[in-house]
């Protein structure tokens, strides 16, 4: 019988990548998106289905939906998400708050509608995507470190809590990869009067240079697949370029003050 999964974030980038993997590898995939009907429909051969994971009507709706036409929901991966970068002390409180309701609030949104399906189901994997940003605070990257941080600590009390009913949390913690996320990111509005102007700017100019020399993120997806089929889950997984992963290790054994050189020397700072 072949797994259902529903993935959000489906349209591009990341999402897409693991839908279109799925889907051929013979998962009955319900991908999601904000505004389908603004996209067309014959580059997507999975359904995509409409959703704001801020809106737990939505959620709970779609759930419900997918449920009754399928009888189950297998996996869940969490992956729909925003960008935002800027000083922490000029990032407007409210785009903080767009931030977090997307990113962590939104999985929380989706765990809580699946939760009561696969318990019933006596199984399930809940796959969030955080970051490897979000073992560590990067400059003018504050608020997004924050909330895949939050996410990942979260997953960590979830897989505990939900281990009698025989359903798995993992997290997988993607470096760069070659996405239009730099296109789609929220920016701190910069004035030239800023005292960290200068800073930001050359902060910026060389996260996107990673993304865009970043690689496909096919590697994602077949990750995600191997988790899929895993009988011995970890709850975290990190992918990405060897530096990128290197650098959870080193934060982990370097002193604070030396692992915060290497990263000041790294953004130029």
């Amino acid at each position: 019988m072949s797994k259902v999964v529903l993935i959000t974030g489906g349209s591009s980038g990341i999402g897409r990548a693991v839908c279109t993997y799925l889907t051929d590898k013979g998962y009955t995939v319900y991908g999601t998106s904000r505004n389908p009907e603004k996209l067309p429909s014959e580059k997507f051969h999975y359904t995509l289905e409409r959703l704001d994971v801020t809106d737990p009507g939505q959620v709970q709706d779609l759930v419900g939906r997918i449920k009754e036409k399928e009888g189950r929901i297998d996996v869940l991966i969490n992956n729909a998400g925003v960008g935002i970068t800027g000083p922490v002390e000029e990032t407007p409180r409210e785009e903080i708050e767009k931030a977090f309701d997307t990113n962590f609030y939104g999985p929380l949104n989706l765990i809580n509608a699946v939760l009561p399906v696969m318990r019933e189901q006596k199984s399930g994997l809940i796959i969030n995507i955080t970051s490897i940003a979000g073992y560590m605070g990067l400059p003018y990257r504050g608020i997004y470190s924050a909330t895949k941080g939050a996410l990942s600590l979260v997953s960590e009390s979830l897989q505990m809590e939900v281990h009698e009913f025989n359903i798995d949390i993992c997290n997988i913690a993607p470096g760069d990869f070659n996405t239009d996320i730099a296109n789609r990111r929220y920016h701190a509005p910069m004035p030239a009067s800023s005292p960290y102007s200068q800073n930001y700017e050359q902060v910026l100019d060389i996260v996107n240079k990673q993304v865009a020399e970043a690689g496909e993120p096919l590697k994602i997806a077949k990750t995600v697949e191997k988790i899929i089929r895993s009988k011995n889950r970890k709850i975290h997984y990190k992918v990405g370029a060897f530096m990128e992963k290197f650098s959870v290790v080193l934060k982990k054994i370097l002193p604070d003050k030396v692992f915060k050189k290497l990263l000041l020397n790294h953004y130029k700072l």
